[in-house]
């Protein structure tokens, strides 16, 4: 019993540091620098000033930022939801496939032209930092509503090519001693096998796990989160066992599962956001860890990496990524914002660790210019985010957090209940609730506005941005079952944006 006292100690230790970790996200919000630069470059320090914590072995770092990104993505996915991804999913999957792959050859042409790498190491260094990093972007955006689809398509993007990504290290890694077009052509069957056995896992898997979630009781109201935590690790784990992608098959389950409705809904979406913030944490802080900072300008990493991140973020992604979102329709601005804000993150830096395990040549090197181009792109780029947001004329604004909630507890799924986001130019907006078309099957009763009720009389004017509970009657008529959807959202469309709260969306099963 003589380790007790170390390792309390240690317990000790370990929390204070989450609870600074926390805390840092006041600061994150008054310095407008992503949360996630502190908790890379502070444990980046601390392994300077205590050289015991840099030793920890690069494969357990490796596997507890791949556990890590599991919540991440899986709570990236339940946050787009099908309903919202859906309406994007084409440009998402181009944007998350092709713009991985260009970017990849562009970074892989620079450093070979520029600093003199081999095509190999330049194209292990291309690839590992082509994925935006889901982890920073959902940090970033996460309390913020960005009006358009340049958010939607952020989002997705972050979740959808780190898959690709991983896949097209892994076809690399696994061709490293080989030479030809056979090596080529091997490489490219690998990385469609990881993207096609990833995305059947993640759509069989999210369906399942769906109708598991709603025909399965449990005994305990606290079991529910669990249950889909541990469905997406087994996910994760059988599609990688499977040869496919396991970051995508758990994206993708993510994404049905996001907006569906489920028994403990509510308590599911709170658990999985608490989860993937201290999986963040851990994440960046495990990678941290794994730099010594000192070491930086042994072989000019310092300087490849800081030319490298100007390029890749003035040059690479505005142009290659840019030619390729003319597909997309987006507004000039909002193109120019999803270029300027593809973020990088973790995920270069995992794919940095791989090359440790894999034992390729001047990895510390490659190793140590990944992590100058994500410091850059998360302090710089991140935090220029809001900023770029306004320059562009992309509507942003910041959700502020509602710590208290006023909701019934149903035993069955009720039916008739809707919660809708009145929308700017949407026929309630302005409209009195006497004057809005409703019907005798259907009405308003409770209205929130800027976090607080509003009495609800037949002279109450609606506003936009204002939550609206909407009862109808099972037999009622209406755009949405028994709600009419319409009056609440804009001319020619059923999706409200508001909240990301889906139409029918009820207080029971969300």
């Amino acid at each position: 019993m003589s380790d007790v006292g170390p390792f309390g100690l240690i317990v000790a230790l370990v929390g204070l540091a989450i609870a600074v970790a926390v805390l840092s996200n006041r600061l994150s919000e008054r310095v407008r620098v992503p949360a996630p630069a502190f908790f890379l470059i502070g444990a980046a320090l601390a392994s300077d000033l205590v050289p015991a914590l840099s030793h920890t072995p690069v494969l357990t770092v490796q596997r507890v930022v791949t556990v890590a990104l599991i919540p991440i993505l899986f709570d990236g996915g339940m946050h787009i939801g099908w309903r919202r991804f859906h309406t994007a999913a084409g440009a998402i999957a181009w944007i998350g496939v092709a713009g991985t792959l260009v970017t990849a050859g562009a970074v892989a042409l620079l450093a070979h032209l520029l600093f003199g790498l081999g095509w190999l190491t330049a194209m292990l260094l291309g690839t590992a930092l082509a994925p935006t990093d889901p982890a920073v972007v959902f940090s970033v955006l996460g309390k913020r509503e960005i009006s358009g689809r340049s958010g939607l398509i952020l989002e997705g993007e972050s979740g959808a090519n780190d898959p690709v990504g991983i896949a097209l290290m892994v076809s690399l890694l696994g061709e490293a001693g080989t030479t030809g077009w056979y090596a080529v052509g091997h490489g490219v069957l690998v990385f469609l096998e990881q993207i096609a056995i990833g995305t059947a896992v993640g759509v069989v898997g999210g369906f399942l796990l769906l109708q598991f979630m709603r025909r399965v009781p449990l005994p305990s109201e606290g079991l529910y989160p669990l249950r889909t935590f541990a469905s997406a690790l087994a996910l994760y784990g059988l599609a990688t066992v499977a040869h496919g992608s396991g970051f995508l098959a758990v994206f993708l389950a993510g994404i049905l599962v996001g907006d569906a409705h489920a028994p403990y809904k509510t308590e599911i979406t709170r658990f999985h956001s608490a989860l993937a913030s201290l999986a963040e944490i851990v994440a960046f802080v495990g990678l941290g860890l794994t730099i010594q900072l000192h070491r930086l300008n042994d072989g000019a990493a310092a300087l490849v990496g800081l030319v490298l991140a100007v390029l890749l973020a003035l040059v690479v992604r505005p142009v290659l990524v840019g030619l390729l979102s003319l597909a997309i329709r987006l507004r000039t601005g909002e193109r120019a914002f999803v270029l300027w804000a593809g973020l990088k993150g973790a995920v270069p830096i995992l794919l940095g660790t791989y090359l440790f395990t894999a034992r390729i040549a001047d990895a510390s090197r490659i190793y140590d210019i990944i992590f100058v181009v994500v410091a850059f792109s998360v302090i710089v780029q991140g935090g220029l985010v809001p900023a770029a947001a306004r320059r562009l004329g992309v509507p942003m604004r910041i959700l502020e957090p509602e710590p208290w909630s006023l909701g019934l507890r149903f035993r069955h799924r009720p039916h008739g209940i809707h919660r809708y986001t009145v929308a700017a130019g949407s026929v309630a907006d302005g409209a009195t609730i006497a004057d809005l078309p409703l019907g005798e099957q259907a009405w308003v009763s409770l209205v929130s506005r800027d976090g607080q009720l509003v009495q609800v009389r037949g002279d109450t004017r609606l506003h936009a941005g204002d939550e609206v509970l909407v009862l109808a009657d099972a037999d009622g008529t209406g755009t949405d079952g028994g709600a009419p959807a319409g009056l609440f959202t804009p001319p020619g469309r059923l999706d409200a944006p508001g909240r990301r709260a889906p139409e029918g969306h009820t207080p029971a099963d969300s």
